[in-house]
């Protein structure tokens, strides 16, 4: 589950009594973990678990990735039901990018002209799929559940 702490406009908080949606699966014996999805060494630590458990014969595990919604629902969405400041504070404090940029550089991984470079990097190869994807003719409707759904029977 991503919980990014909203419902369309409305708080978490808000709108349950119980804001730990990890549980959701008890009741189906289904066990759940929370994550600080704003944190990328969490989430793979989080997933990591979630994978050993499955893998394990344990069977399903929920995993619920706390993380939040900067913008709104979507663009009729004017986020009126919170303040920039919290909105600013939630950056300032827990942004995974700006996190993970620190703890890469703290940890002598990486330098700052380094991580520039992968930012050009990166965002030289968003511009160049966006391309693909734009000019690209639209598929053929026969595609259209292609790698949906699995063959389970092995045929």
């Amino acid at each position: 589950i991503e919980n990014n702490q909203y419902a369309m406009g409305t708080s978490i908080a808000r709108a349950k009594a119980g804001t730990e949606l990890c549980h959701r699966g008890e009741a189906f014996g289904i066990p759940g973990i929370q994550v600080d999805g704003m944190d990328v060494e969490k989430v793979y630590a989080g997933t990591q678990e979630a994978v050993a458990h499955a893998r394990s014969g344990e069977g399903p595990i929920l995993v619920e990735m706390q993380t939040y919604r900067y913008r709104g629902h979507s663009m009729s969405d004017p986020a009126k039901y919170r303040t920039k400041d919290e909105v600013q504070k939630m950056r300032a404090e827990h942004d995974p990018i700006d996190h993970l940029r620190a703890t890469i550089t703290a940890r002598g991984a990486a330098d700052d002209d380094q991580l520039k470079q992968i930012d050009k990097d990166v965002k030289g190869s968003v511009a160049e799929a966006a391309e693909f994807a734009q000019t690209s003719p639209e598929p053929d409707l026969a595609e259209l559940t292609s790698d949906i759904y699995g063959d389970t029977a092995g045929g």
